[in-house]
C-alpha cells in the first residue's frame, strides 16, 4: 500500500514539469512565431494549474498517459503561417525528448551518489524515473495522427486535400482516444494487459526511443 501511494505522489510531482514543459513550448513558438495569443490567454507560463486538464491529468495518473488543456495559438498571427504551424504542432513533442535526454542522467546519478534517506528517497527516485517514462510516452502518444494531438497538426500541415482518411481522424479522433483509454483503464482493473492497445505500443515505441538516449550517456556513465 505505501508503495502505490509514493508511486502516485511520484506520478503527480512528475506531471507538474512533464505537461506545462510540453504546453509552454508550443506557446513559446507560437509567440515566437508572431501570435501573443498564448500570452493574452494567460498560458505563456510554466504554473501547472494554467494547463492541467482533470480528465487528462487522471488518466495519466492511472494509465500512464494523458493530455494537458489544448494551448491557444491564432494561426493566421504567424509570420510564415505553415512554418509557424509546424513549429508549435512539434514543439512539445520536441520539449519532451529532451527533458527525457536530461532525466535519465539526473537518474543515473541518484542511483550512485544519493544516499538512502528513506522514502524521500524513494519519491525522489520514482519521480525522475516518471519524468523520463512519462516525457517519452507523451512524445509518442502526441504523434498520433488523431485530433487535437500534434501528430494530427502536423498531418493538417502537409495535406494539400482533405481526404475521407483526413475528415475520418479530424472528425472521430477524439473518440477513438476515448475508446483506448477505456481499454487501458479496463486492463488496468482486470489485469489483462493484451487490452492495452494503445498502452503497449506507447511502450514498444518508447523503448526504442530510449535506446539513443542510454547510448549517448552510457559513453559518460
Amino acid at each position: 500500500m505505501t508503495e502505490k501511494i509514493l508511486e502516485y505522489i511520484a506520478r503527480f510531482l512528475a506531471l507538474l514539469l512533464v505537461l506545462p514543459i510540453h504546453e509552454f513550448a508550443h506557446g513559446l513558438i507560437a509567440v515566437k512565431s508572431g501570435d501573443i495569443t498564448p500570452k493574452l490567454c494567460g498560458r505563456y507560463t510554466l504554473n501547472p494549474l494554467a494547463h492541467f486538464d482533470a480528465l487528462g491529468l487522471c488518466c495519466f495518473m492511472f494509465a500512464g498517459f494523458g493530455w494537458a488543456k489544448p494551448m491557444p495559438v491564432n494561426p493566421n498571427n504567424f509570420n510564415h503561417y505553415k512554418r509557424g504551424c509546424f513549429g508549435v504542432a512539434i514543439a512539445g513533442v520536441v520539449a519532451n525528448f529532451l527533458l527525457a535526454f536530461i532525466a535519465y542522467p539526473l537518474l543515473i546519478l541518484v542511483l550512485l551518489y544519493v544516499p538512502a534517506f528513506g522514502y524521500y528517497t524513494d519519491v525522489l527516485f520514482l519521480t525522475i524515473l516518471n519524468v523520463y517514462s512519462f516525457s517519452l510516452a507523451f512524445f509518442v502518444f502526441n504523434l498520433l495522427p488523431l485530433y487535437p494531438l500534434d501528430g494530427f497538426r502536423v498531418v493538417d500541415v502537409f495535406s494539400k486535400k482533405r481526404s475521407k482518411i483526413y475528415w475520418f481522424l479530424r472528425n472521430y479522433g477524439t473518440y477513438i482516444l476515448y475508446f483506448f483509454f477505456a481499454l487501458s483503464i479496463f486492463a488496468d482493473i482486470t489485469g489483462i494487459y493484451t487490452f492495452d492497445i494503445l498502452g503497449n505500443f506507447i511502450s514498444f515505441v518508447s523503448g526504442y526511443l530510449s535506446i539513443p538516449i542510454t547510448m549517448f550517456w552510457g559513453l559518460i556513465f
